[in-house]
C-alpha cells in the first residue's frame, strides 16, 4: 500500500492528538495540525510550547525566555554549548533574541514514544536550563530584585536559585544546569 502525503500528514496529526492526551496535556488546536500546549515543569513553571505538522515535517518550538538583559556572549555561548548534548531539539533565537527550543521530526518517524520523547526533552532542557540563562542573562535585576526584598522584609523564596552567589556578592557561572 503506498501513502501519500495527505495520508502521511492525516496519520501524523492523529498521532500527536493521542499522544498529549495519553501524556495528559491539554491542548489547543487552533488549525489543523497546529497543537499549542503548556509543559508543567519545576524550575520554570510552564513551558509553552507548539508543534505543527506539516508535509514533511513535525515541528516543534517552545518559548524559554525573552532576550537577556546583559552579557549576551556569555550567555549565548552557553546555549550554543548545550546544544551539543541535547537529543532532537535545540537552543535558537527569534529575530528580537528572545530564545527558543525547536526541533523536527520526519512524518514517517512520529508516533506516540517519538511524540513523548520530544516533548519530554523540550521540558527537560526548558527546565534544566532556565536558571542558568536567567542568572547569566538577568544577574543585575535579580541582585537588584533580591536587594530590594532583603531590605524591606520581603520574601524571596522564589530567588532560592540564585541565593548562593547572591549573598556572596559573586556572579553566577554558566557551568551548572
Amino acid at each position: 500500500m503506498t501513502y501519500t502525503l495527505q495520508d502521511s500528514r492525516f496519520h501524523a496529526v492523529a498521532t500527536v492528538r493521542a499522544s498529549l492526551a495519553e501524556c495528559g496535556l491539554a491542548a489547543a488546536e487552533p488549525d489543523d495540525g497546529v497543537f499549542l500546549v503548556e509543559l508543567p515543569g519545576e524550575r520554570r513553571l510552564s513551558t509553552p510550547c507548539r508543534l505543527v505538522v506539516g508535509d514533511y515535517t513535525l515541528a516543534v518550538q517552545a518559548f524559554v525566555c525573552r532576550k537577556p538583559d546583559e552579557n549576551h556572549a556569555e550567555v549565548y555561548r552557553w546555549l550554543l554549548s548545550r546544544n551539543t548534548s541535547l537529543y532532537g531539539v535545540a537552543f535558537a533565537l527569534n529575530g528580537t533574541g528572545d530564545i527558543y527550543l525547536t526541533g523536527r521530526l520526519p512524518l514517517a518517524a512520529v508516533n506516540t514514544t517519538e511524540v513523548d520523547r520530544m516533548l519530554g526533552a523540550v521540558l527537560a532542557c526548558s527546565d534544566e536550563s532556565f536558571n542558568t540563562i536567567l542568572g547569566l542573562g538577568f544577574a543585575s535585576s535579580i541582585r537588584r530584585e533580591w536587594e530590594w526584598r532583603v531590605g524591606n522584609g520581603e520574601s524571596t523564596r522564589n530567588l532560592e536559585a540564585f541565593r548562593g552567589w547572591l549573598e556572596h556578592g559573586e556572579m553566577p557561572a554558566g557551568e551548572h544546569g
